[in-house]
């Protein structure tokens, strides 16, 4: 479907959500909806702060609207998603995290006029969703040594996207320098449990591309891809990060991977200890997670073919 025909935007940023802090969100949304309007859609936007959020998606849910933009950070982009699972509605994402990595698996430009410039012309596609004991996750779960990481970040004190990204490098240093020790139990579909020691596992919404940030390529593949980290020693530990930053997977000998429909894991250390995180966001850990692959359960807005 092509959103070359009329359609009802519903446009909700989070003033307070990802790089949106630092730009004058009323003047977004302005150009927001002269840039859907010249090209004949009806716009209504809305501005929210916090759990705010939440409320307006709802709404936006249940409303009208055939396409439900949202413009904030990963937390704001999985909200969208978990609400419009499984619905005829689509969601269109304003890259204003600091990664953007979901929107660069979609091909939406990274420029926030560009992207909406985009989603005026773009078309509809189906791609998959993931869920960790229910909780749906648009890029990635992960427990040990990115949760580690984020937890670090968040004691930081950044107020912009540079100031974010070099706080996950800080924490990064100390992340991998004093990785988290754990047992687990790993389960991939019905086969046999296998108990391993690790620094960490993520657990993503589909594999990761080659060669570039760790995203994926084929957002519409239908498969976990799992990401168990066999070394626990610094030495190794630096190249593994030098790795992971190079898009480097099928040669990375610190990491296994494997691919499936369902995933167990199960934390044989004290689960209280480490944390796990979602894309991006801290949260609690229960000792036993199932995770599961839902293909084609999204319907998003795309650049055109041609673009």
């Amino acid at each position: 479907m092509e959103a070359s025909r009329q359609m009802r935007f519903s446009v909700i940023l989070n003033r307070h959500g990802g790089t949106l802090r630092t730009l004058d969100v009323d003047d977004l949304a302005a150009r927001i909806a002269n840039t859907l309007e010249q090209a004949g859609h009806e716009v209504s936007t809305h501005i929210v702060e916090g759990k705010g959020i939440v409320d307006a998606i709802e709404e936006a849910v249940s409303g009208e609207c055939d396409v439900v933009m949202v413009g904030g950070g990963d937390g704001t982009v999985s909200c969208a998603a978990g609400k419009l699972k499984d619905s005829d509605k689509v969601l269109a994402i304003l890259p204003a995290g600091t990664m953007n990595l979901f929107a660069r698996s979609l091909r939406i430009p990274l420029d926030l006029d560009e992207a909406v410039e985009v989603f005026a012309q773009g078309e509809v596609r189906e791609v998959d969703l993931a869920s960790a004991n229910d909780r749906i996750f648009v890029h990635q779960f992960s427990i040990g040594l990115h949760a580690k990481l984020i937890r670090l970040r968040e004691k930081d004190n950044f107020d912009s996207r540079l100031g974010k990204m070099w706080a996950s490098v800080r924490a990064g240093f100390r992340a991998f320098f004093s990785p988290p020790r754990m047992k687990i139990g790993l389960t991939l579909d019905e086969g046999e449990e296998r108990l391993m020691a690790t620094a960490g596992v993520g657990v993503t919404n589909n594999l990761f591309g080659e060669g570039h940030l760790p995203y994926a390529d084929e957002p519409d593949r239908g498969v976990l891809g799992v990401y168990v980290t066999r070394t626990r020693r610094k030495r190794d530990m630096v190249w593994l990060a030098l790795n992971m930053l190079l898009g480097r997977w099928k040669s990375n000998q610190q990491v296994d991977v494997h691919e499936a429909r369902t995933v167990t894991l199960r934390l044989l250390s004290r689960h209280e200890r480490f944390g796990c995180a979602m894309d991006g966001e801290l949260c609690d850990l229960e000792t036993e997670t199932v995770l599961h692959i839902h293909p084609r359960a999204l319907k998003v807005l795309t650049p055109p073919p041609e673009a």
